[in-house]
């Protein structure tokens, strides 16, 4: 069974029960929080888990009204395909 559960400062996708991709953030001030850190197990890629956790950021940024800065070169590149993440992305 596959979940995926908010985790500190971040985010991970546990594949029962184990870890197999985790997206790390750091607040900066009061609101904007920078992706600095985006990982999938090389045995789960491709199934699209670090787009599922970056959007699992932007869902939150949102909800809580702060933005984003995509450090990690992942999170940036993403960022740059997906116009619709342009309301939280501090440029």
């Amino acid at each position: 069974m596959r979940e995926t559960v908010k985790q500190g400062d971040g985010c991970v996708v546990k594949q029962d029960g184990e870890i197999v991709a985790e997206i790390t953030y750091v607040p900066q001030g009061e609101d904007t929080l920078v992706i600095d850190h985006t990982y999938v197990d090389p045995s789960m890629r491709g199934q699209k888990l670090a787009e599922e956790l970056v959007r699992q950021v932007v869902e939150e940024a949102r909800a809580t009204n702060k933005k984003i800065v995509p450090a990690c070169s992942y999170a940036y590149a993403l960022f740059m395909r997906k116009k619709e993440y342009g309301d939280v992305w501090r440029q």
